[in-house]
């Protein structure tokens, strides 16, 4: 019975290891996702949104990415306004707490992204971008939040939400 105690952990510890990815594989694979997903703090990120707007017309939202430092910067255009409509990078909220209906693409990409899919921003410039919330978002009269809810993919950081109305 002893035997079996001691030969029983064994052959499962052994089965786990033969199954699992090399170490080295594995070191690879997270060092990889850490890159792909680390946030650039250097970098600033702001969207504005007219404060009133009339039913019908479209939500123009300006994105805009500041780099303040004196080195060139990088983030991924993945899940920001810089690349076509494919993914719910915003998180658009009603005054009371319901989230307006996302009806725009959802894609589904390898990781890491490729280089391609990075823009630089120069020392001390800024890159912007305007897009229609209404091609992606079910949005009717009432007050509303928008905050960007996409860091991890982008790398870019922002904290603060903005308001709009629809009258």
């Amino acid at each position: 019975m002893n035997t079996y105690k001691i030969i029983l952990p064994a052959l499962l510890i052994v089965a786990v290891a033969a199954c699992s990815p090399s170490t080295q594989n594995a070191k690879e694979v997270v060092a990889t996702d850490s890159a792909t997903n680390q946030i650039d703090t250097a970098l600033v990120t702001k969207i504005s949104i007219p404060a009133n707007l009339s039913v019908g017309t479209p939500i123009e939202m300006t994105f805009t990415v500041y780099n303040p430092t004196d080195s060139v910067k990088t983030f991924c255009k993945w899940h920001t306004p810089f690349e076509p409509l494919m993914s719910k990078y915003l998180d658009v909220t009603s005054a009371e707490g319901i989230e307006a209906a996302y009806k725009g693409p959802m894609a589904k990409r390898i990781m890491p992204p490729p280089t391609d899919s990075y823009l630089s921003i120069k020392p001390k410039d800024s890159l912007s971008v305007k897009v229609d919330l209404t091609k992606a978002y079910d949005i009717k009269a009432g007050n509303y939040t928008v905050k960007y809810n996409s860091a991890g993919i982008s790398g870019l950081k922002l904290t603060d939400s903005v308001q709009f109305a629809i009258k």
